[in-house]
């Protein structure tokens, strides 16, 4: 018999989610009818879709395309920009049942200043801010801000002086050491570390003997970079004393618990819910039966184990 559903509870810093399993930046409709029950049932938070001072249109060309155990995206950071987020979906989205993160674009330092700003005023009806020093969809700014320690040290120090609220970090797989991206992040103010965004990888249409993306090289998702996204994790959560939030190839209660037990507080899923919006209530059923079956009366207890039986 599955415990009581307050087992799933989980705190990310000082965030309480009522379960570990949040809605993956850029992947969820903004539109009321999926910020609440009974789409909602099993989410803990969902991240908006990344927001920038000023509307972008996105990438031409073809922006999504399926791989064997994945899906490859190159959207752009598509979003209506700042006004139009503060005036119309966010009122929308915070009347809703599960917490509103909003995933922040790293533009310019102006730039996502007065994003931050803007968004210090909306405090109460947020989360957290999901900074995102990751995308690798877009020229300047994006995994470029990721990519080293003393740029994302950069970036967490402009966001932190117009952010003061909880403040996570979405770092990118592109690095040459994450362990040293994710202490400067720490060292810089961040709250939570999300590990991590998309691979980079690209597709060739056999058709017309092109790339199939305009850019060439997109961001690589869906079961098949759960394993590297594992890795990353340990890594991380092994290097810092802030939380982690896993993310990246997440399908199966399985997934849930491996992150968990590697040193995730919580876990994104992104790619997995586009065939299965009913994804969530039955991974959080999964998981609490798993709880109950081994004796857990908390979900935080799951947190790192699997380190402490290797040490």
């Amino acid at each position: 018999m599955p415990v009581d559903r307050k087992g799933s509870e989980v705190f990310v810093g000082k965030v309480a989610l009522r379960s570990p399993l949040i809605i993956a930046s850029g992947t969820w409709p903004h539109g009321p009818e999926y910020w609440r029950s009974p789409v909602t049932t099993g989410v803990g938070a969902a991240c908006t879709k990344a927001l920038t001072l000023h509307p972008r249109t996105g990438n031409p060309g073809i922006r999504v395309w399926e791989t064997p155990c994945g899906l490859l995206n190159s959207i752009g950071l598509q979003n209506p920009g700042l006004e139009q987020f503060l005036m119309i979906d966010l009122p929308s989205l915070s009347s809703g049942d599960v917490e509103v993160v909003v995933n922040v674009a790293m533009e310019t330092e102006e730039e996502t200043g007065k994003v931050l700003a803007a968004l210090s005023e909306k405090q109460h009806l947020l989360g957290a801010v999901e900074l995102n020093i990751s995308c690798p969809n877009v020229d300047g700014g994006g995994m470029a801000w990721g990519s080293d320690p003393v740029q994302a040290a950069r970036a967490i120090r402009i966001a932190r002086g117009n952010w003061k609220g909880p403040l996570w970090a979405k770092l990118t797989p592109q690095c040459g050491d994450i362990s040293l991206v994710a202490r400067a992040a720490e060292d810089a103010g961040a709250d939570a570390l999300v590990v991590a965004n998309t691979w980079l990888g690209m597709a060739i249409d056999t058709n017309s003997g092109t790339p199939v993306f305009s850019r060439k090289y997109a961001g690589l998702s869906g079961p098949a970079v759960f394993p590297l996204s594992l890795r990353l994790v340990w890594e991380v959560s092994s290097a810092v004393g802030i939380p982690v939030i896993g993310c990246g190839g997440v399908s199966r209660v399985e997934d849930v618990l491996s992150m968990m037990l590697a040193g995730a507080s919580a876990v994104e899923i992104g790619t997995f819910h586009f065939t299965d919006l009913s994804c969530f209530s039955r991974i959080e059923e999964g998981f609490l039966e798993y709880l109950s079956v081994k004796g857990y009366a908390s979900a935080m207890e799951l947190i790192g184990r699997g380190k402490r039986k290797v040490d």
